[in-house]
């Protein structure tokens, strides 16, 4: 099958890899219609993490059940189904108490697998053809029948769910102001979500344009912060005391307030002073316990200074961790179903498989628009 295989950093490649084969009794094969690009994924591409040559990218995966292994009971050919990014067995300790991205069975010493992904399993990703997925008849959804919504639902696999997890991190309740920091397709997720939730107001913080646009559109307040202190300019349209609740959509690749270097720890550092005293803050934004481009030796080991101290004075809570997707993607589904979310309006390019590596340089650098990129392989649904 086809497939995109990180090379090196900065290059990706579309090439013939094995095809996936049932391995398990509840494995079933999903043939891939629509498998997103994920900020996530421009870590390895850019050589931010330990991701060796030959690692088949892509977690944010749908498709069309092809095969289903002898102890799968839900499924059958044919079926429409979204898979979250977390593998997970669904009987574990973290699994039962609705912990699924720390599933404590799929990856043995490490709480927590995914597709495609270093450090997260064995699982080849879904940028291909084919898919391998364990357990299926827990991690599978099924999705209506057709093509409808296929741009929507794709993202059920990770960036809705992950932008409605930091709201609930931070505990987001109707009619309380939000900051969310950072407007990449995560960040719109979240001000999006938090719109859902029913903020009262939101205020979405980037550098970045068209992004900026893109938050204004679903009606949250846009935040340069190149055009000085975001905390500041938060405050001064909250009558001085800063939002209820904040979330981090950036995570430990984030720019200085000037945007000339990376400062790892000035998302953090600007919610604990944007948002009020009591306040919550939610990070679903991405930490790493290591960072081999790191700008200095503590951040290449995962540590950042931290303004604890102002935090504890404030009485502010955090919550932190990758997004359990299925605590939220059947509701979101529904929402979907509905017509009362319609999460696709980040997704600015749909291609077929082939694009991916033009596809990567262009999201990587913010070019031409690249806010979020949707991979169609077998190009039924390329536009």
């Amino acid at each position: 099958m086809k497939a995109v295989v990180y090379e090196k950093p900065f290059s990706v490649t579309v090439r013939d890899v094995d095809d996936p084969q049932i391995q398990h009794p509840n494995d079933v094969l999903v043939r891939v219609t629509s498998t997103a690009i994920c900020g996530s994924d421009l870590h390895m591409y850019e050589g931010r993490t330990a991701a060796e040559s030959g690692i088949v990218f892509g977690h944010e995966n749908m498709g069309i059940v092809e095969e289903t292994g002898a102890g799968v009971t839900s499924l059958s050919k044919g079926d429409r189904v979204v898979m979250p990014f977390n593998v997970a067995c669904g009987f574990c300790k973290n699994c039962l108490a609705g912990k699924t991205g720390f599933c404590l069975t799929v990856n043995p010493g490490f709480a927590g697998g995914a597709y495609g992904y270093v450090a997260m399993g064995p699982y080849k990703g879904g940028q291909a053809e084919l898919l391998r997925v364990p357990f299926a008849d827990f991690n599978c959804l099924k999705l209506p029948q057709g093509e409808e919504f296929e741009t929507d639902f794709v993202l059920l696999a990770d960036i809705f769910p992950t932008g409605y997890h930091g709201c609930e991190l931070a505990q987001v309740s109707p009619g309380e102001s939000v900051a969310v920091f950072g407007a990449g397709p995560v960040g719109l997720m979240a001000a999006y979500s938090a719109l859902l939730r029913g903020a009262s107001k939101v205020f979405s913080v980037d550098r970045v344009p068209e992004r900026l646009a893109k938050a204004e559109e679903i009606g949250a307040v846009p935040i340069d912060f190149t055009k000085g202190d975001p905390a500041t300019q938060i405050k001064e349209q909250t009558g001085g005391e800063g939002t209820d609740k904040g979330v981090d959509a950036v995570g430990y690749q984030a720019q200085a307030h000037d945007a000339s270097h990376e400062e790892p720890a000035v998302v953090l550092n600007t919610l604990v002073e944007t948002v009020r005293p009591t306040g919550m803050l939610g990070i679903p934004g991405l930490y790493v316990p290591s960072d081999p481009g790191g700008p200095d030796e503590n951040a290449k080991h995962g540590q950042l200074l931290v303004s604890i101290g102002r935090m504890f004075e404030k009485g502010q809570r955090m919550g932190t961790g990758q997004c359990n997707v299925k605590q939220y993607n059947r509701q979101l589904r529904d929402l979907i179903i509905a017509r009362r979310a319609k999460p696709s309006f980040v997704v600015s390019h749909e291609l077929p498989l082939e694009e991916a590596p033009r596809a990567y340089e262009k999201f990587d650098q913010r070019i031409e628009g690249y806010t979020k990129v949707v991979l169609h392989p077998g190009h039924a649904l390329a536009a």
